[in-house]
């Protein structure tokens, strides 16, 4: 287990580039499958889970060819559906939550999958009940057998277009949905479909592979499925939440940071939020520049009540940034309630930030009561341990505004997430050694 020991209280300066995005990265590496002819992906982030999802494809028989550092094409024209009873198969698919994804792609291709229970963070209940229903209403059977490795067996041999209501507005269980309605027979009708950006992607990224995608950017996708799919070119968009935790980190250390080529229009109500915090941020085009600020207040409502932020579907607040507005906000000048609907076990991080001087009132699974010190209490260093992938930057990030020395273990979590996390922030001034 690696660990990252940060030498605290540096202010950075300089330009950073955010990857491209993890959470687009999965869908659209998967949907590769859909296809015999090649596919060329660019902005490819060099991630832990992007990269076991290319080897896991690569074991499944299709080739990787590295144009360059980040762009790579596929070609998915021999695929070794034996391989999916294997054990190999069973041990780095249940590694990694996003292999799921692929169960979509080969119904619709293959007409068959098999999963195991994915992995992934450990921040609460993660079901799959949305896949598989939408699976399920497309005519596909599913069955799973504890004994047999705990696999999820899929059988899609007549998948047929209907209507359905999504229970909830999943954006994995949207996408593995609709890349098995493309190839079905007839129209598809998704309500209640996530729509954030990284849907938007893959729906423009179908529909020039030849499928039938209407009502993108909305909760309701008509799919009119197509017999089979070509090939295409996609390149992916900079990854919000690392754009997001860049925005926080500036404002935590007192640095003076440009965040380039954001796709600001793509980035939703995000900057919205960490305004809202007091963060003071310029637009420059496409870059986002963040001022070095001694102090910034927390906006309270019109009546004067405290500012709540919460995560809700897009175009709501994405829950992935929660926990580094949560951070940000211990050194603001005033109290916010963070609200984390989606996740129960997503905020249990605050204790390690309690423990570094914070004022945090956890007041359960889903909320806490941040108030912020206004930079009058300088935050210790400890050492603690990531949980996740969002928390552990989260640490990463009080970790370098705090007095001394902090030691974060599990650093795995992070990588899982965040492309050479360290030498990127060393290159403007931060001290972390990889340990």
């Amino acid at each position: 287990m690696a660990s990252f020991k940060i030498t605290g209280d540096r202010r950075l300066k300089g330009e950073i580039v955010p990857q491209g995005a993890k959470n687009e990265a999965l869908q659209i590496i998967c949907a590769v499958l859909l296809t015999k002819e090649p596919v060329t992906i660019h902005n490819i982030p060099n991630i832990r889970d992007v990269n076991q999802l290319i080897n896991l494809l690569g074991d499944l028989g299709v080739r990787r060819t590295r144009l360059s550092e980040t762009s790579i094409r596929f070609e998915a024209d021999d695929i070794n559906l034996d391989y999916l009873e294997s054990d190999s198969f069973r041990q780095k698919a249940a590694a990694l939550r996003g292999s799921v994804m692929l169960l979509g792609p080969m119904l619709a291709r293959f007409r068959k999958g098999r999963i195991p229970r994915p992995g992934g963070d450990k921040i609460g209940r993660r079901r799959l009940d949305t896949h598989f229903l939408g699976f399920e209403k497309l005519g596909a059977e599913f069955s799973y057998d504890e004994e047999d490795g705990g696999f999820y067996r899929v059988d899609a041999a007549n998948l047929k277009g209907t209507y359905m209501l999504l229970d909830e507005a999943s954006v994995t269980g949207t996408a593995n949905v609709l890349m098995a309605a493309v190839m079905a027979e007839g129209t598809t009708t998704i309500y209640n479909a996530a729509c954030e950006p990284y849907l938007q992607q893959l729906c423009k990224m179908l529909n020039r592979m030849g499928a039938k995608i209407s009502g993108i950017a909305s909760n309701m996708l008509i799919v009119e499925g197509v017999s089979e799919l070509k090939g295409t070119e996609h390149t992916m968009l900079p990854d919000m939440i690392e754009i997001g935790s860049f925005i926080g980190l500036a404002a935590m250390t007192q640095s003076e940071i440009t965040i380039k080529d954001c796709q600001i229009p793509e980035l939703g109500i995000i900057p919205d939020v960490f305004k809202r915090l007091g963060i003071q941020m310029e637009f420059r085009g496409d870059d986002i520049f963040i001022p070095a600020q001694e102090r910034y207040r927390i906006e309270n409502y019109l009546d004067g009540s405290t500012l709540s932020v919460a995560d809700a579907p897009w175009p709501g607040f994405t829950p992935d940034l929660l926990s580094i507005v949560l951070v940000t906000a211990t050194q603001a000048q005033g109290t916010v309630l963070i609200h984390q609907k989606m996740f129960e076990s997503r905020l249990f991080f605050v204790d390690k930030l309690i423990e570094m001087g914070a004022q945090i009132i956890l007041c359960d699974p889903h909320r806490a009561t941040v108030i912020g010190h206004n930079r009058e209490t300088q935050l210790r260093g400890i050492r603690m341990t990531s949980p996740d992938i969002r928390a552990g930057v989260a640490l990463l990030i009080a970790a370098m505004s705090a007095k001394g020395v902090s030691i974060i273990d599990n650093i795995e979590q992070i990588d899982r997430g965040y492309q050479n996390i360290d030498t990127r922030l060393n290159a403007i001034g931060a001290e972390i050694v990889r340990l």
